[in-house]
């Protein structure tokens, strides 16, 4: 039977797939389908400093083969992640991956010294939520802007840093180098993108934030494109996301470039799509003689 470990930035997976933020909460609701140490690991629902509320509804919105949402970061805070999350979570088996946002460089930084100290495998800088007023999006649409908070973050931060990257800019890549440039361990993307939906009915937008994030396989060979141009421009791992239903999605993927990969939406159609993701990868790899996951990345042959 293949080997599906991975590592990222020295943190051993079991196997290369991961829950995606915002898709799995804190784990307690799948854990009651099956075994958390399922999957490789699991990004956290999006933490921030203080407790937030999110957007008020209508939030989530359905679309021809995806979704939109404008959840807008509803999470209890870093404090309560920490003291109530974080143990429970830590008997799971499973890595854990803290996700965080904010709205000023100060709140990044003060959260990555917090988490630091704390027994989170590896922390998540998102920096590419369009579903929020201010903070988030805004420091991850340019180089500047990405090279700025990356760096800045980094000081602080003393776990693995893996920045998650927005869709919505002119040049995935160059800002991907950007974070590596500025100390990032890894990469992940990509983060949604912007869309919005209308009621012809009423003539407003179907969200109350007018805008949402568009995910699900709508979006999966925009994704895979931009983890393929990544890929080649950068060393440290790139973690895909964005639209993988299936394991042929897993399997292309990291064909791609990706070392890991994310599920996320997904979740909300099936709760056992990851195991049927997993069991179809260690098919696929049984089937075609390859002997470690590891061995699909970046294998890509382009005409």
């Amino acid at each position: 039977m293949a080997d599906l470990k991975v590592n990222i930035a020295n943190v051993e997976f079991a196997n290369p797939l991961i829950g995606a933020s915002g898709t799995v909460g804190f784990g307690h609701e799948y854990a009651e389908f099956y075994p958390l140490s399922t999957l490789g690991g699991i990004s956290c629902k999006g933490i921030t400093l203080k407790a937030r509320p999110g957007n008020p509804p209508p939030r989530i919105a359905e679309t021809p083969s995806g979704m939109l949402n404008a959840v807008g970061l509803q999470n209890p805070g870093v404090e309560h992640f920490v003291q109530e999350d974080l143990p429970w979570l830590k008997q799971q088996g499973t890595v854990v991956i803290a996700n965080i946002a904010g709205s000023t460089p100060e709140d990044y930084c003060e959260m990555a010294e917090r988490l630091s100290d704390t027994d989170v495998d590896m922390i998540e800088l998102n920096i590419s939520c369009p579903n929020v007023k201010q903070g988030g999006v805004q420091f991850g649409v340019t180089c500047e802007g990405v090279e700025s908070i990356t760096s800045q973050v980094r000081r602080h931060c003393r776990k693995p840093l893996m920045v998650k990257l927005s869709p919505n800019v002119a040049d995935i890549a160059e800002n991907a180098a950007a974070a590596e440039a500025a100390g990032a361990d890894a990469v992940s993307l990509i983060n949604t993108l912007t869309g919005m939906r209308i009621n012809i009915q009423t003539h407003r937008p179907i969200l109350h934030n007018n805008t949402g994030g568009l995910s699900g396989p709508a979006v999966f060979p925009v994704a895979v494109r931009m983890v393929w141009q990544t890929a080649q421009r950068v060393k440290i791992p790139v973690v895909g996301l964005g639209g993988i239903t299936r394991w042929q999605d897993a399997v292309e993927m990291m064909l791609a470039g990706a070392a890991a990969f994310q599920v996320g939406t997904a979740f909300f159609t099936d709760p056992y799509a990851p195991v049927k993701i997993l069991n179809g990868l260690k098919q696929y790899l049984d089937e075609n003689k390859i002997t470690s996951v590891t061995e699909l990345t970046g294998k890509v042959e382009p005409w």
